[in-house]
């Protein structure tokens, strides 16, 4: 199972896809499309889109991120911190951690001191917090990765699922993101996704646009 993780992380470097996500959160349901742009280990852009075109473009390199809202006309931008992303993508996971996970691939160290429970993977990944990796199919692919606190709740989870064979590797085209305490719930089904093509760097950077009110992201308060 490390062996599948390794080749995993060493195979999945770069996606390209449209992507239909449903996300509910207590009350709150939406859903939309989702242009989504990805190279490991620290680059993303995600494109919300309606049929006029983006309504927010966030964009993370690994030092900075950003939000722009054309409609709204404001920018918003901060440092790469998990908590700056994770104000956008209500998932709090830093970029390389989601980056990861966007590929299919559970954000762990496959090379790190793990033990394995009947068929999954438990990595000790930090005091008090551990990474469960399951592999419940016929194919040597993870379908489902579980973040746990010390009590071994689930903080967070990310199960893989309707695999396709590509060029670099089977690939998950849906991946469903829960998070139980939060009662958070994020579905993801890609549509053609492109995988390890060349993706320009300046596509993970966002200059503020001329006429728009520019806020760092302290001046949203919490």
């Amino acid at each position: 199972m490390t062996d599948a993780l390794r080749s995993r992380r060493d195979q999945l470097q770069s996606l390209k896809a449209v992507a239909r996500v449903n996300y509910s959160s207590g009350k709150t349901k939406q859903s939309f499309q989702e242009a989504v742009l990805v190279a490991r280990p620290d680059r993303l852009r995600l494109e919300t889109l309606s049929i006029l075109g983006a309504v927010l473009i966030v964009t993370a390199n690994g030092k900075d991120v950003a939000a722009y809202d054309p409609r709204g006309g404001t920018f918003i931008h901060g440092t790469g911190s998990r908590a700056t992303l994770a104000r956008f993508t209500q998932i709090p996971l830093d970029v390389e951690e989601i980056t990861a996970v966007l590929l299919g691939v559970p954000p762990v160290d496959p090379t790190a001191s793990s033990r394995q429970e009947g068929n999954a993977v438990v990595f000790d990944t930090a005091p008090g917090r551990r990474d469960r990796v399951s592999f419940e199919s016929d194919q040597p692919v993870p379908t489902r990765w579980e973040r746990m606190d010390a009590r071994g709740e689930v903080d967070l989870a990310a199960a893989f699922g309707s695999y396709i064979q590509t060029g670099a590797d089977l690939f998950p085209t849906t991946i469903v993101i829960d998070l139980p305490k939060n009662n958070r719930h994020v579905e993801i089904r890609y549509e053609q996704p492109e995988l390890n093509s060349a993706i320009a760097s300046d596509l993970f950077v966002q200059t503020v646009p001329a006429n728009v009110k520019e806020f760092p992201i302290e001046a949203l308060g919490r």
